[in-house]
């Protein structure tokens, strides 16, 4: 890999150990405030929404100037949005400014795979990517439950300037502090991103242009025999994660009897077998053998289902880490045939923004349901089978398209087109 993949892979990292540290913080303080179950649902909604409604705009954004400056840029934004609860902002709506900013940050990061890597070296470059942005996401609820954490606040509570008042008196301003830093060391990482000399033709800044364009882009993509499946994947995947997030905490509590600060641990566990699973995916799927793991999604979806028996903790970690090692082999290689698909036919930047729109999408539908369902007081147990039977029927559905469109195009041949 050149030496600016790994810039990028630092940069990434410690914004995303914010970004995830800042939930567990969010939903702390939530409870702090006694607010009703149905909103923890909400601080993930919230982020991504930003993804949705930014969608026709980002794009243009990224390929608009070096993907460094942009990541730098929004990155900024990100730290803002965490400033907010220091002044009192409902987290809901100071998570979402966070969203704001990695909702622009996501297509710099992806966009600037395409531009520094040639196409074979995608899958490797986005298992390294998934598997430290997995990594992130570990150490990153870990950190943010040992931050609420009344034992490790009080010790950080207790640092202070001689004769100055900082003004830091709660567990959660704490916790927001080291946060804010952890921004910080990524904002520095931004600004050493190499740029990669691509070039793209003068954005459009007209907004009805953008969106006739962005529209464009996105059928242009669904049409695409291969586009379309892999997108398919993809937005399934991110859909089904972010509920399985904050799932887990719930059956962490109800099954496993876990507090908050403690079923952070198995999130943690839960994202390790992901990262392992991209990993491993990277080592031994080809791109031209991307679409041969997507039966791997429907086991998933059923082998979650199986949570619902599961009392003690110590069956719980094996099963965590092999429902996330499935998630990340099929995604890994999937997200990168799209990657490389929307390359060929479209920028970068839009390519990613069509599918950060895709998957946003999806986030919020699935999580709006989750929260549906948990204002409906319906059991974990019951709200986790038909999670996991919803994942495997929709990915077996995806599955026979495939098939359908098999009988109509040579995929491998099409997967090995290069852009002209």
């Amino acid at each position: 890999m050149k030496r600016g993949f790994y810039t990028i892979m630092a940069a990434q990292f410690f914004s995303s150990l914010a970004d995830n540290a800042l939930l567990i913080a969010a939903m702390a303080l939530l409870s702090t405030m006694h607010e009703p179950a149905w909103m923890t649902p909400l601080l993930k909604w919230s982020f991504a929404l930003s993804y949705v409604l930014l969608a026709a705009f980002v794009g243009a954004f990224a390929d608009s100037r070096p993907k460094g400056k942009v990541m730098f840029i929004t990155n900024l934004i990100k730290v803002g949005g965490c400033a907010l609860m220091f002044f009192n902002v409902h987290p809901v709506i100071a998570y979402g400014v966070v969203g704001f900013g990695a909702a622009a940050y996501s297509p710099a990061k992806y966009g600037i795979l395409t531009e520094l890597l040639p196409a074979e070296k995608l899958v490797a470059a986005n298992g390294w990517i998934e598997g430290l942005t997995i990594s992130s996401i570990i150490l990153g609820v870990l950190l943010g439950g040992k931050l609420i954490d009344p034992a490790i606040s009080a010790k950080l509570l207790s640092f202070d300037f001689p004769m100055i008042d900082i003004g830091i008196d709660t567990t959660n301003e704490a916790a927001l502090c080291v946060i804010t830093f952890c921004y910080i060391l990524a904002a520095i990482f931004n600004r050493h991103i190499p740029d990669t000399g691509a070039v793209y033709k003068k954005q459009e800044s007209n907004p009805i242009c953008l969106l006739r364009d962005f529209a464009h882009c996105s059928v242009k993509l669904w049409k695409d025999k291969l586009g379309q499946i892999s997108l398919s994947v993809t937005t399934l995947f991110w859909g089904a994660g972010a509920t399985l997030q904050l799932l887990v905490l719930e059956w962490a509590k109800v099954n496993l009897n876990m507090p908050l600060n403690k079923g952070t641990e198995l999130q943690g566990v839960f994202a390790l077998g992901i990262a392992l699973g991209a990993l491993f995916a990277a080592r031994i799927i080809p791109l031209k053998r991307s679409l041969s793991v997507m039966p791997l999604g429907v086991l998933m979806g059923l082998v979650v289902t199986s949570m619902i028996f599961v009392k003690s903790v110590w069956l719980a970690y094996p099963l965590l880490i092999f429902i996330g090692g499935l998630a990340g082999f099929f995604v890994v290689p999937m997200n990168a045939l799209l990657q490389h698909r929307g390359h060929v036919l479209m920028s970068a930047g839009h390519s990613i923004a069509v599918q950060n729109f895709n998957e946003n999408l999806s986030i919020l539908v699935v999580l709006a349901i989750y929260s549906f369902m948990v204002s409906l007081a319906l059991h974990t147990s019951v709200i986790i089978v038909i999670f996991g039977l919803f994942v495997a029927s929709t990915m077996y559905a995806v599955i026979l398209k495939h098939r359908a469109n098999q009988r109509q195009f040579d995929s491998v041949a099409l997967i090995g087109e290069e852009k002209h």
